[in-house]
């Protein structure tokens, strides 16, 4: 049953009003009605060896063009400016988690909308994906949208179990885009979703349904992360506030002396919310899911490094402290991973979950018994919408903290340094308490500027695309606005180790883990020891809606800067200059530099896209 509460017109308090009052801005080259539209060049994929699988898995969607919006003034030969609109009939719906910002989407598709023409129509989907294959629909106004403007929540519209993969599910939405006659169908939502997005967009295609499919990366989890997308909506609200909240455990933790604080963060399998929130507020220790991954830790190994942890403040005469772990943290431990495997087979396999401990291999029999029976009956709860465990629902920290008690009290029997005090522990999971949050400024700008570039695309009629945006680190007005073809984020897993593995399973847009060489990533490791023995914690406060704190970002976006679609135009300017240099008439000696040259360059770029190496299990490291 669908809440017949969604989008209706509610109260606001007296911040909430504030709050809506706040006008986002937009990037130059979305201001207006003219806007500029350049084809780039044809995609690929990352890895040069997915690329043949994932052509012939979407054969209409694959190795579309880079599409960029530019200012109207720019000066581009092959550039078209969309002047015409006719009217227009779009729906749009939230697939995945609650993500702050997730309602400025729709703002800005229904603003921009309005600008192009003003009998342009913007039907929600009430319900997320059950709302889409029932036809529940709700029309966009700017009634609607009044109480919902830079709010948290997807209250608008709802959700429900995020996911449109079965032919049955595929059917149904085509025959309700056809039905509604909608140019365009635009899904916000994360990695699973924007997958879905992608097929969907590959079916149409197929079956020339002419509604475009449209992704837009909104996810709290961060994990929808590669060099087209540098951050998700709703990434830097939900690190700000699990933050704040950190910070008064940690105050809390050195004012009472005595406890060890194990925090578990919502985030998926990839670790992003827990680092950015670890670069934020300085607790003492905190384990990536990526680390443990890369270095093969067994959960016994990363006991014995947190005891190690405990035992080296307790020489300083510390024995309080804070550790954040992300939820995705099990799933990274070898033999926790494989048990999980094992489960999740069992699951596929229609076995109820009170059977499946008795269907276990020995191996892993051994291990569901040796852990505590709260981990063991969380394990055995039926999957999430993608077939994966519900990482949200195991209680990690808890299981940490129970066999770090269990190791200290073993120690301080053997009369080491924690002899005559007892090793005290409280543990905590920010899952939900930051999903419904106010969303921040960048979030409330993001999220409507994608809104913006989905009509573009909509406009151009381009299809199975995800609105993106780069440079975020800079201001709004150097944003860099694209349209990038979701076959491009795609790959294949591989599950052998050893440059001759062969990639398996379909292709779909994967969580990206924590790229253990950022600079981000240094910054953390060279200050591990000081947050371990220094109680050096950091308090950010509340979000920052005015003032000099307002337009803050997420320290990982900052600190690693980067603007991929900005060096691809550095790249195009450089090729321009040499095709002007090389011009027919050129000196020999000119030419001949230029063919050793370019037959270096083309060496080096051969072996760097050589096909990569088999990843781990979890994760891929660039």
């Amino acid at each position: 049953m669908m809440n017949a509460d969604l989008g209706s017109p509610r109260e606001l308090t007296g911040l909430q009003q504030r709050r809506a009052l706040y006008q986002p801005d937009l990037p130059p080259c979305l201001q207006g009605t003219r806007v500029r539209v350049e084809l780039g060049d044809s995609t690929t994929t990352v890895d040069p060896k997915c690329a043949d699988i994932v052509a012939q898995a979407f054969p209409h969607t694959f190795g579309q063009k880079l599409v960029h919006f530019l200012e109207p003034n720019t000066m581009v030969s092959d550039a078209q400016v969309l002047e015409e609109h006719p009217p227009i009939r779009v729906g749009v719906l939230f697939s995945g988690r609650q993500s702050p910002g997730g309602h400025n989407v729709i703002w800005g598709t229904y603003d921009a909308m309005k600008v192009q023409n003003p009998h342009n129509v913007l039907l929600g989907f009430v319900g997320g994906t059950e709302g889409l294959f029932a036809k529940k629909t709700l029309e966009i106004t700017d009634d609607v949208l009044l109480s919902y403007k830079n709010q948290g929540g997807f209250d608008l519209l709802g959700r429900t179990v995020d996911q449109i993969r079965t032919t049955e599910q595929v059917n149904a939405a085509m025959s309700t885009c056809c039905d509604l006659s909608l140019d365009g169908l635009i899904i916000i939502g994360g990695v699973t979703s924007n997958s879905d997005a992608a097929q969907l967009a590959e079916t149409f295609a197929t079956h020339n349904c002419k509604t475009k499919v449209i992704g837009v990366p909104v996810t709290l989890s961060g994990d929808l992360k590669n060099q087209f997308v540098e951050t998700t909506v709703g990434f830097d609200t939900v690190c700000k506030v699990n933050s704040q909240l950190i910070s008064n455990i940690c105050l809390d933790a050195v004012s009472a002396g005595k406890y060890y604080y194990f925090v578990r963060l919502m985030g998926g399998k990839a670790s992003h919310v827990a680092f950015e929130c670890a670069l934020q507020s300085h607790p003492n220790m905190v384990i990536l899911g990526e680390e443990v991954a890369l270095s093969k830790l067994t959960l016994m190994e990363i006991t014995n490094k947190i005891c190690e942890g405990v035992e080296a403040r307790a020489a300083q005469g510390k024995y309080h402290g804070v550790l954040l772990i992300p939820e995705g943290l099990i799933e990274s431990i070898p033999e926790m991973y494989a048990l999980i495997q094992e489960i999740n087979n069992l699951h596929s396999n229609n076995v109820p979950e009170d059977e499946i401990p008795s269907q276990l291999s020995p191996w892993a029999a051994a291990l569901f018994k040796f852990l505590p029976p709260f981990i063991r009956r969380e394990l055995v709860l039926h999957q999430e919408s993608d077939n994966s465990a519900q990482l949200s629902q195991i209680d990690t920290e808890q299981l940490l903290a129970h066999l770090v008690e269990a190791e200290m009290n073993k120690r301080t029997k053997e009369g080491n340094y924690y002899k005559g005090r007892k090793f005290s522990s409280v543990c905590h999971f920010f899952g939900s308490q930051a999903r419904g949050s106010l969303p921040s400024n960048f979030d409330c700008n993001y999220a409507y500027v994608l809104g913006h570039i989905c009509v573009q695309i909509v406009a151009k009629g381009l299809n199975g695309y995800m609105a993106t945006v780069t440079n975020l680190k800079d201001s709004i007005n150097k944003w860099r606005c694209a349209a990038v073809p979701l076959t491009a984020m795609m790959s294949v897993r591989r599950h052998l180790r050893g440059p001759g593995a062969v990639p398996i399973g379909r292709p779909v847009i994967h969580p990206s883990p924590i790229d253990l060489k950022a600079e981000s990533y240094g910054v953390l490791r060279e200050k591990a020891s000081s947050f371990l023995l220094d109680d050096f914690y950091r308090t950010p406060g509340g979000i920052q809606f005015e003032g000099s704190g307002a337009d803050t970002k997420p320290i990982t976006l900052t600190i690693e800067g980067q603007d991929y679609l900005g060096d691809i135009e550095i790249l195009q300017d450089y090729l321009e200059k040499v095709r002007i240099i090389l011009k027919p008439g050129c000196s020999r000696e000119i030419l001949k530099a230029a063919i050793s040259s370019m037959a270096s360059v083309n060496d080096v770029l051969k072996v760097m896209s050589a096909p990569l190496n088999a990843e781990l299990p979890l994760y891929h490291f660039s």
